[in-house]
């Protein structure tokens, strides 16, 4: 990843996860003729780690600190990204990409709805922690090129099962290609009762697992 980056008040940084993503990245084929998307860019970390390589980029983001985040790193390093702020569905309709990477909102919160503002924006998804993982597996077949792939991290607790059958029922071909074991931050910590409650943690555990999915339209 692109080091040197500035991040505005509110914007998800860098963390495991981000860093388990460009991991995955690095073993896909990117050059001047690659079209990426990134949904859910923040500092625009990931995004700029396929512009290095030269590919044309394009990222999307429902904040516009991050937005505004992610346009001050591309001019900071020089390199081309296509930042836009709004929905990725909204803001990619009609186009098709060769990759396609997400970290998006996945820690399972008591709120039924996501956050509409916040940093929380940038973590919390619904009670089942799926309410964006959902929509990129759906919306994945409509932005991908036959043969595109889409990469996307998110925790174990999610359900790494449903989203590779998801996907599968989609019409791509999906697999778990990475995980990690990570400790818990402070935002898993500090819901540990109610995760326990709703049976998506055991008592006093204390590592999330991260997965990378992988997944190609044929």
């Amino acid at each position: 990843m692109a080091g040197g980056l500035v991040a505005l008040p509110g914007v998800y940084q860098p963390q495991a996860d981000t860093r388990l993503l460009a991991a995955a990245l690095a073993h896909e084929d990117l050059g001047p003729r690659t079209e990426v998307l990134e949904i859910g860019t923040g500092s625009g970390a990931l995004a700029l780690h396929a512009a290095t390589r030269g590919a044309r980029v394009t990222a999307v983001d429902v904040s516009w600190p991050a937005v505004a985040t992610a346009r001050l790193n591309a001019w900071m390093h020089r390199l081309p990204l296509h930042v836009l702020h709004g929905d990725f569905e909204a803001r990619t309709t009609g186009r098709r990409f060769d990759v396609v990477f997400s970290n998006p909102p996945y820690v399972p919160a008591p709120d039924t709805r996501p956050p509409s503002r916040g940093p929380e924006r940038a973590w919390d998804a619904g009670r089942d922690g799926r309410a964006v993982i959902d929509r990129i597996c759906v919306g994945a077949p409509a932005l991908l090129r036959p043969g595109g792939v889409l990469l996307m991290v998110h925790s174990g607790m999610c359900g790494a099962g449903e989203t590779l059958d998801q996907l599968t029922r989609a019409g791509l071909a999906a697999e778990v290609t990475a995980t990690a074991s990570v400790p818990w931050g402070p935002v898993l910590r500090a819901r540990r009762t109610w995760l326990e409650q709703q049976g998506l943690a055991a008592a006093a555990e204390e590592w999330e697992e991260l997965v990378v999915i992988r997944a190609q339209r044929p």
